[in-house]
């Protein structure tokens, strides 16, 4: 299963939606790497390990930058947190992660927060739209994702709804050119996607 996320299971009904489908799960692991210059120091790491916890798992992590992909066959749960999603989609395309985590999501739970999320989408094109500058020093050319799923999200969508302008004229127009139907996420809100259909919480 893949859950996309705003900001992680931070509501009771997304984080109750996620317990009940992972209860004979034991194991999680917080993959740090979208958080450039502070993996396990990120800010909200606190917080996603207590929601880990909450559902009675042990929680441990990991970074592609340093460590082997494979590794996270070893866990129940994989979560991706939130922050460059230029970097981490360039990371993640030269380790050859789509294969790994085509598999992960059949058998497993993967959880992606934000642009944790995002990688997993067809493109990126939407992001590029209101954050270029994050991709300055990746120069990431090739804004494909890894196409693990149809559907597409937009996180944190009110709290940046001012802070952008245009912003939502700006995802109608994609939504126009593309034939695409975004999917505006709140915090505290995210899909569920299992096989060929997904729910919203």
């Amino acid at each position: 299963m893949l859950v996309m996320t705003s900001n992680g299971l931070s509501s009771d009904k997304l984080l109750n939606a996620v317990r009940n489908r992972i209860k004979k799960s034991n194991s999680a692991v917080i993959i740090t790497t979208a958080s450039v210059g502070y993996k396990q120091n990120d800010k909200h790491i606190k917080r996603l390990t207590s929601e880990l916890r909450s559902c009675g798992l042990s929680v441990n992590y990991f970074d592609f930058d340093t460590e082997d992909k494979n590794k996270l066959n070893e866990y129940d749960v994989i979560e991706l947190i939130g922050g460059n999603p230029f970097y981490l989609l360039k990371v993640m395309k030269d380790r050859a992660c789509k294969e790994l985590f085509a598999k992960l999501i059949k058998d497993k739970t993967v959880i992606g927060i934000s642009a944790g999320a995002l990688v997993f989408q067809k493109s990126i094109n939407l992001i590029a739209m209101y954050t270029p500058q994050l991709n300055d020093e990746v120069k990431l050319d090739d804004l494909s994702g890894l196409g693990l799923t149809d559907v597409e999200i937009l996180p944190h969508y009110h709290r940046f709804l001012n802070v952008f302008e245009l912003f939502e004229e700006t995802v109608k127009a994609y939504e126009n050119t593309t034939g695409v139907k975004v999917i505006r996420l709140d915090d505290g809100e995210g899909v569920l996607i299992n096989g060929c259909g997904y729910i919203k919480v």
